[in-house]
């Protein structure tokens, strides 16, 4: 109850800070800087993101910390407490809401090479038999994208609440990604616990195990919602969409899981699917302005002509930089003209945040 009150009050303050908004939800999903640029960062936000009207920041940690409960997890040169608490002071200072991201299920190997988990705990891995390559080339005959943990692995869970316990307490946050993005290895056939079941029902009872570790703190999940839409009947495809049914999913989800719908080519009118099934979403582009700027008007026309029950599920929208930090600040503090209306993350992000002030208006 005292951190629901404590997100009322968060979201008050960004109103009374940038004026009435529309949306809820003026999101940005990074990398979580390096040790290094840590400081640029919290000048970053200071600059650009609080004036911007950025209310929301989901920082992709993985293993990049310093766990204490966990330290064999930790990667190279990690964040400590004291660099994740510069990031929750300022965030705090400006009323942004810090999310903390560790990727689970999927995203467990990056073409020919382990995370951290996998690399630490062999067992946990969904697929044993399937070995990464030398030289990653996609389509490959293991249909080998990224690798996955096992959900019925008796051992995972432990691990992964620690993980989860620790980065939510460190970020003081109110919610936690989980990730749960292009999930192609689940139900495989050479998994002894897995092989013959459903692979929606899998997927839901892995999203629903997470949920309910988290409401014991009163922390709510956030998941991208590639998984939940089936890619054959929509068209929308394998990466976007569902392939390997997983889309069933969202028949059996808790309705309080948060679904951050990612389109990055078209505005894809998906979030007013995720609301008539009962779920708070938010748009998310990537790359292309025009697409930030579609996706932010039909979010706007969704809450519109909405009824009440409905306006309130469509949250609002989140730009996502798949980059480095690195590379990603000096793209914004140099652009270029002649290339970024085309396609910048940079410059997205600048066209997401016009387009909202705009909305406002």
């Amino acid at each position: 109850m005292i951190k629901k009150i404590a997100f009322i009050v968060l979201s008050f303050c960004s109103i009374v800070a940038f004026g009435q908004s529309v949306f809820s939800v003026n999101g940005l999903c990074i990398a979580a800087p390096t040790k290094e640029k840590v400081n640029e960062f919290v000048g970053f936000i200071e600059t650009e993101l609080a004036p911007g009207g950025i209310n929301t920041l989901i920082l992709r940690v993985d293993f990049n910390y310093a766990y204490e409960s966990r330290p064999e997890l930790r990667g190279d040169n990690p964040l400590s407490k004291e660099d994740v608490k510069k990031l929750v002071a300022v965030c705090k200072k400006y009323n942004i809401n810090l999310i903390p991201q560790v990727n689970l299920l999927g995203h467990q190997s990056w073409h020919s090479g382990l995370g951290k988990l996998l690399e630490v705990y062999p067992q946990f891995d969904e697929t044993p038999n399937v070995k990464l390559p030398e030289k990653y080339e996609w389509p490959n005959d293991d249909g080998l994208y990224c690798k996955s943990y096992c959900p019925l692995n008796p051992e995972v869970h432990e691990v992964v609440f620690d993980l989860m316990d620790e980065i939510v307490k460190v970020f003081e946050a109110k919610a936690f990604h989980a990730g749960m993005d292009e999930v192609f290895y689940l139900a495989h056939p050479d998994c002894p616990r897995c092989k013959g079941k459903s692979p929606a029902k899998l997927f839901a009872n892995e999203v629903n195990k997470l949920e309910r570790h988290l409401n014991e703190t009163e922390t709510e999940l956030w998941i991208w919602g590639d998984r939940l839409i089936d890619g054959s009947d929509s068209g929308i495809g394998m990466w976007e969409g569902s392939m390997n049914n997983t889309a069933g999913a969202i028949n059996l989800l808790s309705k309080s899981v948060v679904i951050c719908d990612w389109h990055y080519e078209k505005a894809i009118p998906t979030p007013a699917y995720f609301a008539m099934k009962g779920f708070r979403v938010i748009a998310c582009p990537w790359r292309k302005p025009k697409v930030a700027e579609e996706q932010v008007a039909m979010m706007y026309s969704f809450k519109q002509n909405s009824t009440p029950e409905m306006a309130e599920r469509y949250l609002g929208v989140m730009h996502t930089v798949w980059s480095p930090v690195d590379s990603f600040l000096k793209e914004y503090y140099n652009p270029n003209p002649e290339t970024d209306t085309k396609g910048s993350q940079a410059e997205c992000l600048r066209s997401m945040i016009a387009a909202v002030k705009n909305s406002n208006k």
